[in-house]
């Protein structure tokens, strides 16, 4: 009886118009997520993990930057602590996304939030805000996340198992790095909306910079406890709603 409800639940949600325009939102920026992915499950496979092992990182951790940064230290033998901060410290930022999105699915059964949680990612955030800036529950909000997800979510795992089934086959020289690169500064600059969020990805890439000698990439650490450092300072002495005002 539950898993015939939730089917009809399912089916309700794709019928709703929001789920049409959250997978039509979606699908403009799903090429540079597709590069992203492709990079990440290359990169996955050039870094020693098995074929086994890189599918299930792919769909368990779905969090690309958390798996490009966990990459180098799997390789280099980093001790387990090392790859777990690390992950985490990257992944800081979803429990702003979560936060935020309380205020509107807090009412869902914990189930369902759960899901959310998972299929949550970056773009996926930026996009729902901009439809919905008003925080507060509507039946429309969920329609609309799940067809961002249709869109986001095959976008991301379908070339990243294409890069991981093909990985001996793609030569280094094609300069898939480099795309990744380019990649992740389309996503990011999506993200930097104002101000503040401009001056904390500055002060993250001088820490990076200027902690690059650190052993087992723990400039990357470094750079997201300034960024998050100098993001709370400027919200503390120069909030954005002073400067508008």
């Amino acid at each position: 009886m539950a898993a015939s409800r939730f089917l009809d639940e399912v089916r309700a949600q794709r019928r709703h118009p929001e789920f049409r325009r959250g997978a039509r939102d979606m699908a403009g920026i799903t090429l540079g997520i597709s590069a992203w992915g492709l990079v990440t499950g290359v990169a996955m496979i050039k870094s020693g993990l098995s074929v086994g092992l890189a599918l299930l990182m792919t769909l368990i951790v779905f969090a690309g930057s958390s798996q490009l940064a966990s990459l180098p230290l799997i390789a280099s033998g980093a001790p387990m602590w090392v790859l777990w901060a690390t992950a985490f410290c990257v992944n800081l930022r979803f429990v702003i996304f979560s936060a935020q999105w309380h205020l509107y699915f807090g009412n869902l059964p914990r189930v369902r939030r759960l899901m959310i949680g998972y299929f949550a990612a970056d773009l996926n955030y930026v996009a729902f805000l901009n439809r919905f800036p008003q925080a507060r529950p509507d039946p429309r909000q969920e329609p609309y996340f799940w067809g961002g997800v249709a869109a986001n979510w095959p976008a991301w795992q379908i070339p990243s198992v294409i890069g991981i089934l093909l990985a001996d086959r793609i030569p280094t020289e094609w300069g898939l790095g480099f795309a990744g690169v380019l990649a992740l500064l389309g996503l990011s600059y999506s993200l930097l909306k104002d101000r503040n969020s401009w001056v904390a990805a500055g002060v993250a890439g001088c820490a990076a910079v200027a902690a690059y000698a650190l052993p087992l990439r723990l400039n990357i650490v470094v750079a997201i406890a300034a960024a998050v450092a100098a993001g709370l300072l400027l919200e503390k002495w120069l909030p954005e709603k002073e400067v508008a005002a």
